[in-house]
Order: structure tokens, then sequence, then C-alpha cells
């Protein structure tokens, strides 16, 4: 019998929120996986079970199996530990935050999930850290989108106590506050926002929202939207690797989690600084 090397053998770690959301999905995924490579199946019970996991792969490649929060998780967790350079993470979406597996073009089935861990490339990947040592894989907003209590379970930190445990796990890898409910306050702000270091709207000039959006070629795209008077303002936009907002205390949401409050917050794109496996084009 043939040895399978390390190197050629996946470490599939299934979220526990997506075996309680869609276990139907996730063995269909583990029955894909299991075909067309050697793997080792870990069902962490807790935050800890579920870093040490990662921290214990060795050669393997990991393989997430669970929705933008489990991705985000192993990303801050590989990132703190200095280790994303050296290990590419695969993904099948499992669960109801899909959004940011989507915008990264990582299928949203299970089966073309799985078969792109298969047969997939690995894609090298822009990285927002801010000055917390925290990261944005997505994208960012001030001020965040309130997250209402009526939402879907995915969404609600009160449908799953899973989550609520997982919240304490980003609190202490990414050094920031968790999800909240609702978010107070999330009306005109007057921040100073300042690209590479030149300033792109200052205090004087109240705003409605501001996005920042990694881009190519290690950028960020920065889009301000003053607040209009009459007519609609026209929205203000900047391309650079370092931004820098500051003024009154304000919260954001990057990714699925919303932080804060702050005064200041600076953010620095590192080009390609993450890998995650891509179906080939």
């Amino acid at each position: 019998m043939t040895e399978v090397a390390a190197s050629d053998q996946l470490l599939v770690v299934i979220d526990p929120v997506a075996r309680r959301s869609d276990g139907e999905s996730v063995r269909i995924a583990k029955d894909v996986l299991s075909a067309g490579a050697a793997t080792k199946v870990c069902l962490p019970d807790g935050p800890e079970e579920f870093a040490r996991a990662l921290v214990r792969r060795g050669a393997r490649r990991p393989v997430l199996v669970g929705d933008d929060r489990a991705l985000l998780r192993a990303v801050t967790l590989l990132h703190r530990r200095r280790e994303l350079s050296g290990c590419a993470l695969s993904l099948v979406p499992v669960g109801g935050a899909l959004s940011l597996a989507r915008a990264l073009g990582v299928p949203t089935g299970a089966v073309a999930a799985a078969r792109a861990v298969l047969d997939g490339g690995v894609r090298r990947l822009d990285l927002l850290v801010d000055d917390s040592d925290g990261v944005v894989l997505g994208g960012l907003r001030i001020p965040p989108v309130p997250i209402s209590v009526g939402s879907s379970p995915a969404e609600d930190s009160s449908a799953h106590p899973w989550l609520r445990t997982y919240q304490s796990l980003v609190r202490t890898l990414a050094a920031r506050p968790s999800r909240v409910a609702s978010v107070p306050g999330a009306g005109p702000s007057r921040l100073r926002i300042e690209v590479d270091g030149v300033t792109l709207v200052d205090l004087d000039q109240p705003v409605e929202a501001v996005s920042v959006t990694p881009c190519a070629g290690g950028c960020a795209e920065v889009e301000v939207r003053p607040v209009s008077v009459g007519a609609e303002a026209t929205p203000l936009r900047a391309v650079g690797r370092r931004i820098t907002v500051s003024g009154a205390d304000f919260r954001y949401r990057a990714d699925a989690v919303i932080a804060g409050p702050v005064r200041t917050r600076t953010w620095t794109v590192r080009e390609g600084a993450w890998g995650l496996t891509l179906p080939g084009r």
C-alpha cells in the first residue's frame, strides 16, 4: 500500500455552527473531500479546539467547513502567529453568513466548493491589518450597518450559543470587541480621513458613510459620502495603502464583526498576505 505524503493530506476542520445549521451540506462536503484525497476530519467542541487543530496541522492542508466567521477566525489566528505566508486556507461555505465567501470567489454549494478544494489553485489575496493587529478580509464600513434583533439565526448571536462562545475567541485573537445586536448613534459623523498621509475629508465636513475595500495592486479603495443638503453630494474617492480615520468615538463593521468605539484607527494593506484556494479559471 502506497503511503500518502502529509503535504497531500487535508485537515478538514468542521465548524460546530455548520454542523448545527446544515448537517446535510457538511456530510456532502466530507464525502466529496474524502473521495478525492486523504483526509483527517476534526470536529472541535470549542474555540480552543478549533485553534489547536490549526496550530497542530503539520504539513496537512487546512480545509474549513463553515461560514464567513470561521474563515475570519482562522485567518486571524494564523496572522497573529505569523503563519499566513506559509499556510493557504481552503473553505467549504456552510452556514448563513456567506457574503464574504461569495465576494472572494468561493463557490457556495457544498459539492462545487469541495471540488474547488481538490482541483483549484491558491490565490494570494490582500489583507487589511489595523494598528491593534486585527485583520479585515473583505472590507469595512463606518458607521456599521446595524444588525437587527430580528435577523436570521446566522446573523443573530442570540440564536446560537456557539456564536456567543466564539465571540470570546474573536476578542482574544483580534483584540477588538465582538458583534453587537444594534449600533446606537449611527448618524452623521465628523471624522478626519487620511489616505497615504493626504487628508481626504476633515472634521469640518460631516459624513454619512465611509467604506474601505481592498483592491488590486496592494491598495485599498476609500469612498466617503458627505452629508448632503438638497441634492445628493458626490462621493469622495481615493486609493492608497494606509488609511487613518480619527475624530469622535466611532464604531465600524469589519467583515462580520462590529468594533469600537475608538477615536483613531489605521489600516494598512498587506499585499498577497494570505492564500485561499479558489476554482481554476
